[in-house]
């Protein structure tokens, strides 16, 4: 197994219903094995000496109609493990859960807050969570995506990691099976700041590729002529810019 000393957040947006996650870490890739979300159903940030079927077994409990609380509850009795994980989980109705075990790499711990879950382990001490936790009750009015990326940056200028910074990811869930949004550093000096500035180019360049994107309603979706011309133009010309120059 794979030890993410992880800051994450798992949250719902009360106004759109919108699911996503936050995280980083010094492990290369964390957005790959940290991050589990399906649409109107929940998010999950599953983390420490990390266990991915807590997120997929946990997605399958919450679509059958579990809270969070109960979720959590019948993963941990299901995994031995449970003393080395750490996990937060927010459903579809924005009740969240987490779990923090007895032997994860101090400093450990996490707050449940209004909609969200802040979690973190081997960490510079509890400032980290703790500024997390209020960059998420103070950002109610953003859009999660914005709000989620707030949150890391609380999380990072508080201390993050004892061990150092190496990755990060944020993955948005809206109304369709497939991400909103979904961007990730796998490898950098300072992936939070990387993913920022990744985050202000997809805002411009990604975001309203998005939302013309086909849908369950309307197959064939639709992109005003605006985005098409953004888009047929090379990356550097087009709002935000890009990193190639």
């Amino acid at each position: 197994m794979l030890e993410l000393n992880t800051f994450s957040i798992a949250a719902r947006c009360p106004r759109t219903g919108m699911l996503g996650v936050a995280v980083s870490t010094a492990v290369p890739a964390v957005g790959g094995i940290c991050s589990y979300i399906k649409e109107g159903v929940g998010a999950i940030a599953t983390q420490s000496w990390v266990n991915p079927y807590l997120g997929i077994d946990g997605l399958k409990l919450l679509e059958k109609g579990l809270s969070a609380e109960e979720t959590l509850a019948k993963l941990l009795a299901e995994d031995a493990g449970r003393d080395d994980r750490q996990i937060g989980i927010v459903d579809s109705q924005g009740r969240a859960a987490a779990h923090t075990g007895a032997t994860c790499v101090d400093w450990a711990g996490h707050i449940i807050g209004d909609g969200f879950s802040v979690q973190g382990n081997m960490l510079v001490g509890a400032e980290t969570i703790d500024a997390m936790a209020k960059a998420a009750a103070g950002s109610e009015a953003f859009d999660l995506t914005e709000r989620l990326m707030l949150v890391l940056e609380a999380g990072q200028a508080a201390g993050g990691d004892k061990r150092g910074k190496q990755s990060a990811a944020l993955k948005v869930f809206n109304k369709e099976a497939y991400p909103w949004l979904d961007i990730r550093v796998d490898e950098h000096r300072n992936p939070v700041a990387e993913l920022r500035r990744v985050f202000e180019i997809a805002k411009h360049q990604l975001l309203t590729f998005t939302k013309g994107m086909p849908t369950r309603a309307n197959i064939l979706g639709g992109l005003p002529e605006e985005v098409t011309a953004m888009l047929l133009t090379p990356p550097p010309y087009r709002p935000g810019g890009s990193g190639g120059l």
